[in-house]
Parts: structure tokens; C-alpha cells; sequence
């Protein structure tokens, strides 16, 4: 990919240079590091929406193309799967056929009221364990780790990367069981930070944002942002927002630091999009014109590159993270 844009450049440039070479080299005959690649996007399927040529279709066919020609490792589902109530019948009968090449390759989180509200719409589980009738394949998470419950957390590791799944819907439904998310997470976290692993984390609502018409940041998440800071997580990504951001690598105290955190915000998945009514310093850049989704290549060293695939529409971003020091 070509090298960041001038504004991480700015943030990153002191000190963001590749570590030394470990004392203890590789046999040659031992496997070399393969780069991970990953596809990710949120906000994804309109209501009764099945058009090939719609945004949402448009999504669904590159990224299945991505799925089928074994050119991605993994595709992340950032939440709101299926608008605008969805249960096991709108999953079959729309999300399905257009987005349903990518399970195979899908880790996914629940967001709040589209996906799952206790007590309503409580169906996207089920649909993710091949339970509901007529889909009954299982996501690519779901068939390593059994039922996935919408609120419950897991992790996973890709190569030498770590990755958290939570669903942010947990803060609106039931903040006591959120907080000891907080635990959870600590604890993931510090686990996987002990045996080398760069750390990056998954959850629907951002928290590093510029405010919409509709949303503003989640500042309930703080408590999540301080455990992803305390122990150095690499990048986030989130979706909600109907627009694309990046932010500079940022602290829990929203300042752009070299060892802080890369946070996506990718919910350009096929809803409409919308114009954005805040500009926050630690945004390097952002916009609401195009439909599309993030690809990522994640390496040993933990650094990274990003491109924004646009698929309807032309903005996009495109850039690399050095390694930490």
C-alpha cells in the first residue's frame, strides 16, 4: 500500500520505528509469518433490501468475492446486520442473499436495538449459530466456539494479533453486566499482551467519533477505553456512525500519542449515510459520501495498512502504521 497520510505521519513519525531483531531467529525450515487480511464493515442491510446494484449489494458481492477467492483470513461484522427490527425471517430472506457468501469467514458483534433488544428482537444469535430455519450455516466464530449469546464476549487470535469482540449494546441494556465486561476485557487483554500479542478490539457504538444528527460519541464505553489504553490495543473497530472516520493513534484522553490507539469507524456497509456535526482534533479523516469497507493487512511486527474500498462512490483512505518500538 502506499505510506500514510501527512496527518498520521505527523502524530506517529517520533519513535514509531520497527523493534530489533529478536535474539532468538527462526530455524529455516520453521514457516515464515504470514500477513493477516481482513475485510470489516457495519450498518449493513436496508429494510426488505435484496438488490444486487443497491449499496448494500454492491458491499456484499466484492466482499463475498474477497470470502470465495480465499483473499481475506477473516470479515468483521461491526453490528446493525439487518435494519430496521430483524428477526430470523428478515436475516433469511434478505441479509442472506446478499451477504451470505461471508459467513464463512465472519466474526461478528451485536449493536444495540437493530440487532438485539432483550425482550423484542432477539433472533441474530440464533441466525449466527445456523439456527434459524433456512440458513442453517454457521458463522466462521460460531463454528469455532459453539453459541454465541448477542451480549456475550469472546476473542480470538489471528496470527500474531488478538482480537476482543463486545457488544456495545450491553452498556444501553444492562450497564452493571458491561462494567464487568471491563474485568473481562482486563483480563483477556493482559492474557494475550503476556504471550506477545498485538491487541486490537471490536465493538459497534465508537467511542472516538465525530458526532451525527442521530449520535454522539459513546462516552459510557470510557471504562472499556481505559483498559484498551492501559494495555496498548493497536486498533478498534466500530461501526453506528453511517460514515467513515479514522482517527490518529489516540489515548483515553482523546490526544494523539505514537503508542495510542487506531480507531476505525466503518458503518458505510449500505444504510444511508449521513453528514457529520462535530469536528474532534483526534479525527485525521472522515467522510459521508461513500458506501464501501475497510480492508486491512496486519502483520507479525504489528504494524499494519488500511485501504477503504469504496464500492459506491469514490472517497477513500489509505495508509500504513509502522510497528511499535
Amino acid at each position: 500500500m502506499t505510506a500514510t497520510v501527512a496527518a498520521l505521519l505527523a502524530v506517529s513519525a517520533a519513535g514509531c520505528t520497527s523493534p530489533p531483531e529478536p535474539p532468538d531467529r527462526p530455524s529455516e525450515s520453521a514457516s515464515p509469518a504470514r500477513d493477516i487480511r481482513i475485510a470489516a464493515v457495519g450498518d449493513m442491510n436496508g429494510v426488505r433490501t435484496y438488490a444486487p446494484d443497491s449499496p448494500s449489494g454492491r458491499n456484499a458481492v466484492a466482499i463475498t468475492r474477497l470470502v470465495k477467492n480465499n483473499e481475506i483470513d477473516a470479515f468483521l461484522g461491526l453490528g446493525d446486520f439487518q435494519y430496521n427490527t430483524a428477526y430470523c425471517n428478515d436475516y433469511v430472506n434478505y441479509w442472506t442473499r446478499l451477504w451470505g457468501g461471508t459467513k464463512s469467514k465472519l466474526y461478528w458483534v451485536s449493536g444495540p436495538n437493530h440487532d438485539w433488544r432483550p425482550g423484542r428482537n432477539e433472533d441474530l444469535d440464533n441466525f449466527m449459530n445456523g439456527e434459524c430455519p433456512g440458513a442453517p450455516q454457521k458463522a466462521a466464530s460460531n463454528q469455532e466456539r459453539g453459541f454465541i449469546g448477542n451480549g456475550e464476549p469472546y476473542s480470538t487470535d489471528f496470527g500474531n494479533w488478538h482480537f476482543a469482540f463486545l457488544s456495545s449494546a450491553q452498556w444501553r441494556y444492562n450497564p452493571a453486566r458491561a462494567r464487568e465486561l471491563t474485568t473481562w476485557l482486563d483480563r483477556d487483554l493482559a492474557a494475550a499482551k503476556a504471550v506477545g500479542k498485538h491487541l486490537a478490539v471490536v465493538h459497534h457504538e465508537p467511542y472516538f467519533t465525530s458526532d451525527t444528527d442521530e449520535h454522539e460519541r459513546a462516552s459510557d464505553h470510557k471504562p472499556w477505553i481505559n483498559v484498551m489504553w492501559k494495555h496498548r490495543v493497536r486498533l478498534t473497530l466500530s461501526g453506528s456512525q453511517h460514515n467513515y472516520e479514522r482517527s490518529c493513534p489516540v489515548n483515553n484522553a482523546d490526544q494523539c500519542v505514537y503508542d495510542g490507539m487506531t480507531a476505525f469507524q466503518v458503518s458505510t456497509g449500505g444504510i444511508g449515510l449521513r453528514p457529520f456535526t462535530s469536528s474532534p482534533p483526534f479525527i485525521v479523516q472522515r467522510f459521508s459520501d461513500t458506501h464501501g469497507f475497510l480492508r486491512l493487512t496486519l502483520r507479525e511486527n504489528g504494524s499494519f495498512d488500511w485501504e477503504f474500498v469504496p464500492t459506491t462512490g469514490s472517497s477513500t483512505d489509505v495508509g500504513t502504521r509502522p510497528a511499535p518500538q
